[in-house]
């Protein structure tokens, strides 16, 4: 009794430090069980064998911000992670999936063009998993036959060109949702197994070991998917061997003297004629199915430089969508979509939609259209890529499609044709900066102020830098840098567009239309270079700070007259660098000395000797070096335009002092 009435008083009155300790211990196991993102993702990085290109991976920030990533090679939805995407890093070692297993956000992880090695990883854990991209690594050995088991999910396998043997595991032919398998390039061996034909829509099962017929449920993909197997026959390759042997004569009665006369002789030999007709008929059309479906299977082969390709890419992304379009432009078409976390839509929604005419630029006619789903999107028709072949095109596509930055504008989907492409992106309210500095102001909609310019300007540098490191083989990284082709979200920050595209533009359209091509060094030397995108970033940063529109880009060339460097440079001489800074710009009154400053990298980024002319790298670190906050000292101003009004009016221009802006 007294023990019960013991417990029963310290459940009613329950001791506080008894209360702390249970909390305490409580919080240790949540935090231990409850690892957040970051702490997986760093782990995941600390068991890789050379994790230099995740060097901004650090537990300081969060890997996600919205559906922007704040990572490298992150992909972000909802402020969660949606996947990984690190190709090309020269990442290697061995990959511990078993890491992420308790990201239950994550829907696709691509490693491809890496140094990974050792056996398939095992990826059952993540069970939700859409896309896993592992080809062109060193991976090795057999793959278990339940390796795929239960992953309903998965729609995209890419394994190829590793160093896997064996032969394809059976779990493979079970998924429900498997759209693209790709496997080419390995060793694998034995026979093809079956799939659902009505669901899988590309098998890449070239340069392997493969032997035997192939399955009708494939007999219908491209050749090429099945070349470099010396022991596969079957539709799409040459007819199997015939296993039986070909039905023999009928015997031919035997010459018994008894029964020889001259009417039997006779109907013998009528019988053997028949026989003999009869096999060579049948020899005749055989050999003529042989010729017909030959030259079938050649213009197959011919066909497949635009449809295998094609075939691929468009499963690559959910699969085929074809339809026709009224007006007979488009008669069977797909709609390609670059990023896993778009809501769907084909080329039919948006050619029901309401469309809307948003303008001709120099590349083409751009179309706003609100589809089905409520979102809206912009249609870019590109005219000037017609020289472009379908699968260098496609690549770069996907090239494009693999950059993640706040400060660019991603494709959401493209549209190949030979005549013609379609590049879709998402519409930005608020337009672009062009329209914000050349419009007509009122009370209601002013200019931008000081300190938004200088916002959009540091944007744009960042944007600048990102493409810089991901496109390093790129001779221009944007090339068509211009106001009109950076756009602004709800908060001003800027998004650059139609970045990238030098590769996929005719040669002599790229000349008269992209602004890098009427920069000096293309006007006197014929060249252009890396350095040719930061006079871009100087034109547009004298733009934001006059408000003038560069006649420069409405003439076919350079021309120093029209140049706005030029007239800026005119102005300081004249002492008049005051009235240079556009009137409508608010917010100045405590910032003259950060504006000078960034009118000092302007003009340094236009300099005509690309030798004087800083690299990127240098311009943004002065950029980014600006104060966004109040300057109230005015006599640092004053100081600061004698300096420039007193260089420019010795005819300095390109003195070293003036444009090295304390680099």
């Amino acid at each position: 009794m007294l023990m019960g009435a013991r417990i029963a008083r310290l459940v009613r009155t329950p001791n506080p430090s008894l209360v702390l300790a249970l909390v305490s211990l409580l919080s240790l196991v949540v935090v231990s069980f409850g690892d957040t993102d970051t702490e997986i993702l760093l782990t995941f990085k600390d068991s890789l064998a050379n994790p230099s290109a995740l060097s901004n991976w650090n537990a300081s920030i969060h890997p996600c911000k919205g559906d922007r990533a704040n990572w490298i090679g992150v992909l972000c939805l909802k402020n969660k992670i949606w996947g990984l995407q690190l190709e090309n890093m020269g990442l290697a070692g061995l990959v511990n999936i078993e890491i992420l297993d308790t990201l239950h956000t994550m829907r696709t992880i691509s490693l491809m063009n890496n140094n990974f090695e050792g056996t398939m990883p095992d990826i059952r854990k993540l069970g939700a998993l859409k896309a896993l991209y592992l080809s062109n690594n060193r991976f090795t050995g057999e793959i278990p036959d339940d390796a795929f088991q239960g992953m309903r999910s998965l729609k995209r396998l890419f394994l190829a060109n590793n160093a896997f043997t064996g032969k394809i595991p059976s779990s493979l032919t079970t998924l429900p949702k498997l759209i693209i398998l790709r496997l080419e390039g390995n060793q694998f061996g034995g026979r093809i197994p079956d799939f659902n034909p009505k669901v899988v829509k590309v098998v890449n099962l070239a340069n392997n070991q493969f032997e035997g017929p192939i399955p009708a449920s494939l007999s219908k993909m491209g050749a090429s998917m099945f070349s470099g197997n010396r022991n596969l026959c079957g539709p799409p390759l040459q007819a199997c061997p015939l296993t039986s042997p070909p039905p023999s004569l009928p015997p031919i009665p035997s010459a018994n003297p008894q029964l020889v006369s001259p009417k039997n002789t006779s109907y013998g030999l009528k019988v053997a004629l028949i026989v003999v007709s009869i096999v060579l008929i049948l020899v005749i059309i055989a050999a003529l199915i042989f010729i017909l479906s030959m030259r079938k299977q050649q213009s197959k082969e011919l066909q497949e430089t635009n449809l295998q390709d094609s075939n691929k890419v468009a499963a690559y992304n959910e699969g085929e969508k074809k339809v026709s379009e009224s007006g007979g432009m488009m008669k069977r078409s797909e709609l390609i979509f670059l990023k896993d976390n778009i809501e769907r839509f084909d080329l039919q929604d948006l050619l029901r939609a309401s469309a809307e005419v948003l303008g001709s630029g120099n590349f083409g006619a751009s179309y706003k259209a609100v589809i089905m789903n409520g979102e809206t999107m912009v249609v870019k028709r590109y005219k000037q890529m017609n020289n472009v072949g379908r699968e260098d095109f496609h690549e770069h596509m996907r090239r494009l499609g693999r950059l993640n930055h706040q400060n660019l504008l991603p494709p959401v989907a493209y549209y190949y044709r030979k005549e013609e492409k379609l590049l879709v992106s998402k519409f930005m309210e608020d337009g672009s900066l062009a329209s914000h500095l050349h419009a007509n102001h009122t009370l209601d909609k002013p200019g931008l102020d000081w300190m938004t310019r200088l916002k959009i300007i540091k944007g744009v540098a960042r944007g600048l830098t990102y493409l810089y490191n991901e496109l390093p083989s790129l001779i221009l990284p944007h090339g068509h840098l211009k106001s009109s082709n950076v756009l602004l979200d709800e908060t001003f920050e800027p998004l650059l567009s139609d970045y990238a595209l030098r590769p996929v533009i005719n040669q002599e359209q790229a000349h008269l239309l992209m602004t890098a091509y009427k920069s000096p060094e293309y006007a006197m030397n014929g060249r252009i270079s890396r350095k040719t995108d930061v006079w871009c970033l100087g034109i547009l940063i004298l733009e934001v700070l006059t408000g003038k529109i560069p006649e420069n880009y409405l003439t076919a060339r350079y021309d120093s007259n029209t140049n706005l460097a030029t007239w800026v440079n005119e102005m300081v001489k004249e002492k008049k660098t005051g009235e240079v800074f556009d009137t409508e710009m608010s917010g100045t009154k405590n910032n003259k000395g950060e504006m000078i400053n960034l009118l000092k990298i302007g003009l340094s980024c236009c300099e005509e000797d690309l030798e004087t002319r800083p690299e990127l790298k240098e311009v943004v670190q002065e950029i980014e070096q600006l104060r966004e906050g109040d300057d109230d000292d005015d006599e640092e101003f004053s100081s600061t335009i004698g300096e420039v009004n007193a260089i420019i009016s010795r005819g300095n221009v390109k003195d070293e002092s003036f444009f090295s802006f304390n680099r």
